[in-house]
């Protein structure tokens, strides 16, 4: 929660309304800074411009009548005590209820540093400060993860992020392993690397690397005789030329008999 600084001006008027929640505001009267001591720093607190100050109190009464503030003991209600000192820059001033001379009830601290007023929160308002805290910073952190979430239908959910981009493109882009082939793939180019083989045989040999290499001598197989090629001819239209077997007349016409 910001602070508001209240000042107080040369006629003695507030500068800045006073809030409802004296939790978020501070006072200071420049005036009194230079001269702050634990035997003044009551009446420093005791300004009409000061809002953390009570003017129902029994300071106020004990102030009116030119009494002690040994006179607080004897008296019943509100009352402000110097509760600690730490000169020339910290005093602490406790507000509490006194019901007898031996027992009071603490409402209130207020401590003044450098001549600036402050309340001290209680354990209810810190408590509900920090849980506060803790659920907006866990709402911020659920609302940032839920812009970087995507989702398509063939895809699914994923994330991505702003800077992903950039991180990818800074990255050195690694060669990508070439994957070995399978099974099938080696078997088969096997069989189409025989088949070219026998289809093309090699015109050279060499036995040994680093050698001449030979050229091997391919053995072309004997043509056969052109006398058999046309018997082989002759059998195929002999067999065709064949008689065909005789079909059977068509039956005789019978006279009918009147």
């Amino acid at each position: 929660m910001p602070w508001k600084s209240i000042n107080r001006d040369e006629k003695g008027q507030v500068d800045c309304p006073i809030a409802d929640n004296l939790l978020g505001i501070s006072w200071v009267d420049s005036g009194w800074v230079p001269i702050l001591n634990p035997g003044n720093v009551l009446d420093y607190f005791s300004e009409r411009s000061n809002p953390f100050y009570d003017r129902t109190c029994n300071n106020e009464i004990v102030k009116m009548q030119r009494l002690t503030l040994e006179h607080l003991n004897q008296m019943v209600g509100v009352e402000y005590i110097l509760l600690h000192a730490q000169e020339p820059i910290l005093y602490i001033i406790r507000k509490q209820q006194r019901q007898t001379p031996t027992q009071v009830i603490p409402l209130a601290d207020y401590y003044i540093i450098a001549g600036v007023v402050y309340q001290a929160p209680d354990l209810g308002t810190v408590i509900n400060s920090r849980v506060l805290s803790a659920v907006h910073g866990i709402q911020s952190a659920f609302d940032e993860a839920m812009s970087y979430c995507r989702y398509h239908p063939s895809k699914g959910y994923w994330w991505h992020f702003k800077d992903q981009e950039e991180r990818e493109k800074a990255k050195p882009k690694s060669k990508k392993k070439e994957e070995p082939s399978s099974l099938f793939q080696r078997h088969r180019v096997d069989t189409l690397l025989l088949d070219l083989r026998s289809k093309f045989p090699p015109t050279f040999y060499q036995p040994k690397p680093g050698e001449k290499p030979i050229p091997v001598e391919v053995k072309k197989e004997p043509e056969p005789p052109t006398e058999t090629v046309k018997q082989e001819e002759r059998e195929p239209a002999t067999k065709s030329s064949a008689p065909a077997p005789a079909s059977k007349p068509p039956p005789e016409k019978r006279a009918r008999l009147q």
